[in-house]
């Protein structure tokens, strides 16, 4: 049993069982114990690994597209250069190496890491020298915002709701003969849900993310009022249906309740619920990855850097692109939407979607 399982076993039995949303966040960001205040999880010897430590083409391709989208807005003399939960802080140096050409870029731009667990900090700092740091998107500059947001929105805790002929159902986390177990609150009539009762029945599941909507307010509004852009990527579909509730350690999944604070707990996006929060800016039609990396270039990008490798070298090339790209692996699991102004066109790659 793990520190942190101990604390939440005790708690829940003094105080009954909680959400899904107050065990992920405890998992995930508890102080002491919780999983991203406690280490770095990505890469090979981590957890996972997330497409900017794939290639850095990811990084670059989508650089380029903020970049253009600068120009294309009248190159701002000022502007936050913004990232949700930079990792290693790999894709954003991807995305300043891939920038440095472009005139006035650099100089115009105040990079910020939106980042709350000081382990990967640390770590970002050494990645990405020049950034500042915010802990949430409300502390961003009133300022022209280019973001971007890779795997941000599918590590914020989930509420997850089952529909029964008596009303919506939610997945508590519970105690049974000492250890964590997912049990369903009675059946409510939740006004959040009303939305959903024409295209589900009893017996469908519908996962809720609490938090996006008032982050991508804060996003859109900065858009909205001073230009800019966002680049939001993550795992998930239009519309959530279904238990997608998971954990990974060691790049494999496992069971959520198994190891507290030990886990990565994830949950796919539901990208309908974030567009309708981006307003009064405007939201992309949703694309996928495959799709947006393919018209910003990807595959003319790969074959230059193939040019010079052989070997092995090459092989882990060829394979980076296939996952980035191939609809069996990321290409089509993982999608993408753009936020931006009603009085601007979207960047380049959501301009055809």
């Amino acid at each position: 049993m793990t520190p942190l399982a101990d604390l939440l076993i005790r708690r829940i039995t003094q105080a009954g069982p909680i959400t899904l949303a107050d065990y992920m966040a405890e998992c995930l960001l508890h102080p002491v114990h919780g999983y991203y205040t406690t280490r770095d999880p990505f890469g090979a010897g981590g957890d996972f690994t997330t497409a900017p430590e794939i290639s850095q083409m990811f990084g670059e391709l989508l650089g380029l597209a903020l970049a253009q989208t600068w120009l294309d807005q009248g190159a701002p003399a000022r502007f936050t250069l913004a990232e949700l939960g930079p990792g290693r802080g790999t894709l954003m140096a991807d995305i300043l190496r891939a920038t440095r050409s472009v005139a006035g870029f650099h100089a115009a731009a105040t990079v910020v890491l939106v980042e709350a667990s000081p382990t990967l900090r640390t770590v970002q700092s050494r990645t990405v020298p020049t950034a500042t740091w915010a802990e949430t998107v409300d502390h961003l500059p009133e300022a022209p915002l280019f973001l971007i947001a890779n795997e941000f929105f599918d590590a914020l805790p989930i509420r997850q709701f089952t529909r029964t002929p008596q009303g919506w159902a939610e997945t508590m986390v519970g105690v049974t003969n000492g250890r964590l177990t997912l049990g369903r609150a009675a059946p409510a009539n939740l006004a959040a849900l009303s939305h959903r009762l024409h295209d589900t029945r009893p017996g469908d599941i519908v996962e809720l993310l609490p938090a996006a909507p008032a982050i991508m307010s804060a996003i859109a509004r900065r858009i909205e009022t001073h230009g800019g852009a966002a680049l939001i990527l993550d795992y998930g579909d239009w519309h959530s249906r279904g238990d997608t509730f998971q954990a990974l350690r060691a790049h494999r999944f496992t069971d959520p309740l198994a190891e507290p604070g030990q886990a990565d707990l994830t949950a796919h996006v539901d990208f309908e619920a974030l567009a309708r929060a981006a307003a009064p800016a405007c939201a992309s039609r949703m694309i996928p990855q495959g799709d947006l990396l393919a018209r910003l270039g990807l595959h003319q990008r790969s074959a230059r850097l193939a040019a010079g490798l052989t070997g092995p070298a090459l092989d882990a090339h060829l394979a980076a692109t296939r996952r980035l790209t191939d609809p069996a692996e990321m290409g089509s699991l993982f999608k993408a939407i753009a936020i931006h102004a009603t009085r601007h066109p979207p960047p380049p790659g959501f301009d055809l979607a």
